[in-house]
């Protein structure tokens, strides 16, 4: 309901979201009413909505946030209410605009890959046509498999500004293994695809909820942040755990998750012992380093170097633990290093050269065998 929204966004604004980065409040299915007007417009509905979408718009952007409102290309959403046909697909883009809308994310339920490759883009020049800036989140390679030939990268980046790639979370750490497992995967065709403005989406975080302990929720975040995803809660921030709270405001966190660069980072090692090693490269040169655990045991000490992970023989670098604060200055590519991680937990490091490498390690990794 409106007032549910009103409340998140309080929390938003008082809280110490907003001056994180955390500005979109986004209005997922079911917010509409079950028919169109008279002239066929999208209407909320009346009993949950009764100001209307423009009002809350309205509140929201009072309070310096965005608002994020969806819609399915498709005769029907995915929860049964009105979709955005073909035919609608100007009209619905004109009145998310006169609403004050700043983000929309378009659901693919209830229509052929025929639609979806006519109708995604022309939701994109129909949003831009309105002279709103809207933000336009894509389905449309979740229903074509997430991969080539079925889904075309080039177009899709040049289409949306964020697309879910694949299944939907849900509040479980299986489901955010089966997320990570699939973009590990298949990195090499989706990590050329990101960058600024256009980003694959393994979908909401679900730390704060019920199904992920303390260790994975960390895991998760520290994960999302190192393959460049959008941030997007999903949890009440009215009750939500001070644990669970600091986890998703951990400033260093979302600053490496929002580096200018853009890029996204890539598993680099799959261990044996269940060890698994993801890294990102950053701008000036730094770059994030993820230890992730797989094992359900007992904490593990992994032992490896820089070099082992195909980092420029010539740099010495300082490194900030991303939870703990911890620094470790002037470690040399040779160095060799352990850490300890939890059970489906992981250590998260920032690394800022305080010797500059003759080349950026992402230049020497695409060289190395």
């Amino acid at each position: 309901s409106e007032t549910l929204f009103f409340e998140m966004a309080d929390r938003l604004a008082e809280d110490g979201w907003r001056e994180l980065g955390y500005k979109y409040i986004n209005i997922d299915d079911c917010w509409s009413a079950k028919q169109r007007d008279t002239a066929g417009r999208l209407v909320p509905d009346p009993e949950r909505f009764p100001r209307g979408i423009k009002a809350l718009a309205d509140y929201v952007h009072a309070r310096g946030l965005k608002l994020g409102i969806y819609g399915d290309l498709g005769t029907l959403t995915c929860g049964g209410y009105p979709g955005t046909t073909l035919d609608r697909v100007e009209q619905d883009a004109q009145t998310f605009a006169e609403w004050g809308v700043d983000m929309l994310k378009l659901d693919g339920c209830y229509s052929s890959g025929k639609e979806q490759a006519e109708g995604y883009p022309e939701m994109a020049r129909a949003l831009n046509a309105t002279g709103r800036p809207i933000v336009y989140s894509c389905s449309w390679p979740a229903y074509q498999g997430g991969l080539p030939p079925k889904v075309n990268y080039t177009v899709l980046a040049e289409v949306c500004n964020l697309w879910r790639n694949y299944d939907d979370i849900q509040d479980s750490w299986d489901s955010v293994l089966s997320i990570l497992d699939w973009f590990s995967a298949n990195q090499d065709v989706l990590q050329p695809a990101a960058g600024p403005g256009h980003w694959n989406d393994p979908d909401m975080l679900i730390i704060g909820n019920f199904g992920l302990s303390y260790e994975q929720s960390r895991s998760q975040m520290a994960l999302w942040t190192v393959m460049a995803a959008p941030l997007l809660m999903s949890t009440d921030l009215r009750t939500i755990s001070p644990s669970a709270k600091e986890i998703l405001q951990n400033r260093l966190m979302i600053q490496i998750n929002q580096d200018p660069l853009g890029i996204q980072g890539r598993r680099i090692v799959k261990e044996k012992s269940h060890i698994e090693v993801f890294l990102r490269p950053l701008s000036q040169a730094a770059s994030a380093l993820v230890f992730f655990s797989r094992r359900t045991d007992m904490p593990f000490l992994y032992t490896t170097s820089l070099a082992k992970l195909h980092f420029p023989e010539d740099a010495v670098y300082e490194v900030q633990d991303v939870y703990s604060g911890k620094i470790i200055s002037g470690l040399k590519t040779g160095d060799s290093f352990s850490v300890i991680i939890n059970p489906s937990g992981v250590v998260m490091w920032y690394l800022y050269p305080m010797v500059l490498p003759a080349q950026p390690w992402h230049v020497v990794r695409q060289q190395a065998p």
